[in-house]
């Protein structure tokens, strides 16, 4: 057998990661038709690998922004469960004050820059946070997803064509699940290589398989070495697939029951266990440890939701403009 390049632990860490998006998206499925969960929530079911596989090149200081599909995103950069359930329950102890709900989340601590509900938004702000990084010296990567409908704004072109003319720190990670809301690529463009887009801009550019967490990973670390080294954006076409609708009340009628299954067949965190177990890097008894610790995880996040008090009505006007002097203002 092959030697992996990748380490036994890197693997029982990538399927607990794994492990937990999946089942925190599972029960907040369960909490949204339980009416707990209120507002739009957009579960990333099947979508798993394409943020392990970034969390283990990134540095706790890069930075990240996303869409609206965003709870393992929060999770993967540190978030902990607790503050992300809380903050899908609208309680004061969520990471966005409870102010934001499913569609945006925050966390500044670590370095989580939300969780946008406007399609294509971040693509812009992620290259204002990576104009920040090259402002200030540091050596900090911004990434910044966006799902494949997030492709047809004009936000976009506009944001690579300064982030190359700058030659800013920031990867572009264009979360490609075939299907803007109920839409598929190939009905919204004719170009439906969507790492293309990159080119015209002389953007590194390239697909990505992301039902595989190596893959992932591999992609990832060629993306985030070129632009931390100073050479400027990177933009990866990660291509996936959600289990779900686009949201909670979405039936998914548009496409066929094969199509679903066929991905499931290549689900990323089955294909993470069956390397784990053909490598005998843990017992059963040993996978069902860390089982129960992300069943009992998730289980601890919904019970301090629960319990956790709403916030003050007087909180509504907070929050809302902030003294801009922290931390990208020099004197």
């Amino acid at each position: 057998m092959a030697k992996s390049k990748f380490t036994k632990e890197q693997y029982l860490k990538w399927y607990e990661e794994l492990l937990l998006m999946r089942r925190f998206e599972e029960r907040a499925g369960q909490l949204y038709g339980m009416q707990k969960i209120k507002g739009f929530c957009h579960l990333y079911i099947g979508q798993e690998a394409v943020v392990a596989g970034a969390m283990s090149v990134l540095q706790p200081d890069d930075n990240m922004i996303t869409a609206y599909r965003d709870h393992a995103h929060a999770l993967g950069k540190g978030t902990s469960a607790r503050a992300v359930m809380a903050e899908l329950y609208g309680k004061a102890t969520g990471c966005s004050k409870g102010k934001g709900g499913s569609m945006h989340m925050f966390d500044a601590k670590n370095r989580f820059f939300g969780g946008h509900g406007i399609v294509g938004g971040q693509i812009p702000l992620g290259a204002g946070i990576a104009f920040a990084e090259k402002y200030l010296g540091t050596k900090n990567v911004t990434v910044c997803y966006m799902g494949d409908g997030a492709t047809r704004q004009g936000a976009l072109h506009e944001a690579f064509n300064m982030a190359m003319t700058w030659l800013l720190p920031v990867v572009y990670i264009i979360e490609n699940n075939n299907y803007a809301m109920g839409t598929s690529v190939e009905r919204t463009s004719n170009v439906q290589e969507l790492y293309k887009l990159g080119l015209s801009y002389d953007m590194p550019s390239e697909p990505v398989d992301g039902m595989s967490v190596e893959a992932v990973h591999e992609a990832m670390e060629r993306a985030v070495n070129h632009a931390r080294s100073g050479k400027g954006p990177y933009l990866l076409e990660i291509n996936t697939y959600r289990y779900k609708g686009h949201s909670m009340s979405d039936p998914a009628k548009y496409r066929t029951k094969e199509e679903v299954e066929e991905y499931k067949a290549k689900d990323p965190i089955e294909q993470v266990l069956i390397t784990i177990r053909s490598k005998k890097y843990a017992t059963e008894a040993e996978i069902e440890t860390i089982n129960t610790r992300v069943r009992d995880t998730v289980e601890d996040s919904v019970k301090f939701a629960e319990e956790s008090p709403w916030p003050d009505p007087a909180e509504l006007y907070t929050d809302v403009y902030v003294q801009a002097d922290y931390p990208y203002i020099k004197e």
